[in-house]
């Protein structure tokens, strides 16, 4: 699996690409700022000019049912918002 995992495509992102050129993905939980900012370059072809990232650790919840209670928690992932260089864009719906 590569450093990217997949991108953000939400009504706040998409927003946020076109006030700010500012773009959200998912990566790899071991993946740094330097590889982040490797992969986005040469996946999109633009510059990329600041990386921040973002850990979330899993949700936990638990459910009361008729056999028992049942516990459970959902994956913990990494978010990278990634800043692109004046004049650069991102087009997520190009190749559909």
């Amino acid at each position: 699996m590569g450093v990217l995992v997949k991108p953000i495509i939400t009504e706040k992102m998409t927003a946020d690409s076109e006030e700010r050129n500012r773009y959200g993905f998912i990566v790899d939980l071991n993946a740094n700022k330097l590889q982040i900012k490797q992969a986005v370059e040469e996946t999109y072809g633009v510059a990329v000019e600041k990386v921040r990232t973002i850990n979330y650790g899993p949700s936990r919840r638990t459910r009361y049912t008729k056999t028992g209670v049942q516990h459970g928690k959902t994956n913990a992932y990494k978010k990278a918002l990634v800043d692109v260089a004046e004049g650069d864009a991102i087009d997520f719906y190009d190749n559909l």
